[in-house]
C-alpha cells in the first residue's frame, strides 16, 4: 500500500564500490555451456564484478562509505543508526552493519542488518526514514551490499550468468532540503519458493530444495509475477502519489535482467530513456543494484537537483517496494 509522507528527510551523499576483479561472458563460455551473444540478448549483461576470497560484504560495505567521504567530505562522527540490505552477510551473528560500525569507530550508534533480497536497498530507506521523522534519530547511513558470486553455482548456467557483487551507500539526514515523497511495499511470500537461498528449514511449496545454501531461482516464473505485479505496483504508487510516468526524471530499477527493465517500461509507459541501469557491467548485484545505477548517473551529471525519482526494488519474497524523492544533492 502506498504511503504519502511529504517529510523533509533527505539523502545528503552517496558513494559506491565494485571489486576489481572482472568476469565476463566470454570468461564464463569455459565455465559453463553458454555464450556472449545468449547471454547479452537474454539479460543484457556483459560483464561482472566478482569479490576476492578474502574480501567480504562488510568489505565492499565499507569502501562504499569511504568513497561517500572522499566525495562529500561528510562527518560520520555523528551518525546514530547504521542499516545494512544484504542477503549475503559475513556472518549471521554479528551483522555487517556493527562490521561498518567498528570500522567506522562510530559510537552510540544502532545497527542493523535487513534482509529483503532485491527489495533490500528501498526497504531500508523506507526503514531509515520512519525513524528520521520519529524526531529520536538524525542522521543514518543506508548500504546496500552484496558478494553474490559466494552463493552462485557456476555449474548452473541459468544463474551464474547473472550475478555480481557490490555495494552502495546513502547518508540520510532529518531536516535536509528535499523530499521522501511517498513509498510502497507488497509482499507475495506465497511465491518465495521461486527464489531462494536454503537454510534451516526446507522451502514451503518448493521441490528437490537444494541444500548447498547457494541460489536458486525459477527466471520464468520471478519474470511473469515481475511483469504482472511488479508493473502494477508501480503504476499504483505513481497514480495514489498524484504523478504520472512523464513527471519522473528518472526510474531506478532493481536491475533483474534488461529484459525486466524493458517490459516494466513498457507496462507502466515509463519511457526507457528514463530508466537507469547498472546490468551491463555488473549484472544483478541483488540489493546494491539500485546504488550502482543511481550513482552511475549522479556521476555523469545525468541526476541533478530537484529531478524526481522513482526507486524500484523487487526480488526474492517475493518482496517489492518502492521510494518516491526529489533528489537534493
Amino acid at each position: 500500500m502506498e504511503k504519502q509522507l511529504h517529510s523533509n528527510a533527505a539523502i545528503t551523499a552517496i558513494g559506491t564500490y565494485t571489486p576489481d576483479k572482472i568476469l565476463s561472458n566470454v570468461d564464463l563460455e569455459h565455465i559453463v555451456e553458454t555464450s556472449d551473444e545468449w547471454i547479452v540478448q537474454r539479460t543484457g549483461i556483459r560483464e561482472r564484478r566478482i569479490a576476492a576470497d578474502d574480501q567480504f560484504t562488510s568489505d565492499l560495505c565499507i569502501r562504499a562509505i569511504r568513497n561517500m567521504q572522499e566525495r562529500y567530505g561528510v562527518n560520520l562522527e555523528d551518525v546514530d543508526y547504521i542499516i545494512v540490505a544484504t542477503s549475503t552477510p559475513d556472518n549471521v551473528i554479528p551483522s555487517v552493519a556493527a562490521q561498518v560500525q567498528a570500522a567506522l569507530g562510530i559510537t552510540h550508534c544502532g545497527a542493523i542488518d535487513i534482509q529483503a533480497a532485491c527489495a533490500g536497498f528501498t526497504s531500508a530507506i523506507q526503514l531509515a526514514n520512519g525513524l528520521l521523522l520519529s524526531g529520536v534519530y538524525r542522521k543514518i547511513l543506508v548500504i546496500g551490499g552484496e558478494t553474490l558470486s559466494k552463493v552462485t553455482n557456476y555449474e548452473d548456467r541459468t544463474t551464474c550468468i547473472l550475478f555480481g557483487d557490490g555495494a552502495g551507500a546513502i547518508l540520510m539526514e532529518a531536516g535536509a532540503t528535499g523530499d521522501i515523497l511517498a513509498v510502497s511495499a507488497q509482499t507475495d511470500g506465497a511465491g518465495g519458493h521461486h527464489v531462494y537461498r536454503s537454510g534451516l528449514s526446507p522451502v514451503i511449496n518448493a521441490a528437490d530444495i537444494d541444500t548447498t545454501s547457494r541460489i536458486v531461482q525459477n527466471g520464468r516464473e520471478v519474470y511473469k509475477w515481475a511483469l504482472t505485479h511488479v508493473s502494477e505496483g508501480i503504476t499504483g504508487l505513481l497514480q495514489d502519489s498524484g504523478y504520472t510516468p512523464s513527471s519522473i526524471n528518472w526510474f531506478v530499477p532493481h536491475n533483474a535482467n534488461q529484459r525486466i527493465i524493458d517490459a516494466l517500461c513498457e507496462r507502466t509507459g515509463i519511457s526507457e530513456q528514463q530508466a537507469l541501469s547498472s546490468i551491463e557491467h555488473y549484472g544483478n548485484t541483488s540489493a546494491a543494484s539500485i546504488p550502482l545505477a543511481l550513482d552511475a548517473a549522479v556521476r555523469d551529471g545525468r541526476v541533478l537537483p530537484g529531478h524526481l525519482l522513482l526507486l524500484y526494488g523487487f526480488g526474492g519474497g517475493l518482496t517489492q517496494s518502492g521510494v518516491l524523492l526529489r533528489w537534493s544533492i
